[in-house]
């Protein structure tokens, strides 16, 4: 499946959970994440997730699923952040 992972957590926390997405998704914009991925590997990253965020403080995470990247009508407005080897 193709998703789309966005996440807003405290600033203490931003660098663990940049790091964790980006051992399963492509870092396209700050706290946003895209690509491929399995649903056993979504299940791992959620619950790696859930271990650095802190509900009190209202940090979350979102995940938008479609059954394929073509399925998304995407449209990028200004800078590109996507490496070259990626564009279509």
């Amino acid at each position: 499946m193709y998703v789309v992972v966005v996440y807003d957590v405290d600033q203490k926390r931003c660098t663990k959970m940049l790091k964790l997405c980006r051992g399963y998704l492509h870092h396209i914009q700050n706290s946003v994440f895209e690509g491929e991925i399995t649903e056993a590997r979504l299940e791992e990253l959620k619950i790696k997730a859930k271990k650095i965020m802190n509900e009190e403080d209202k940090d979350s995470l979102i995940v938008f699923k479609s059954r394929n990247e073509k399925w998304l009508d995407k449209e990028i407005v200004g800078f590109d952040k996507r490496p070259v080897d990626n564009i279509l």
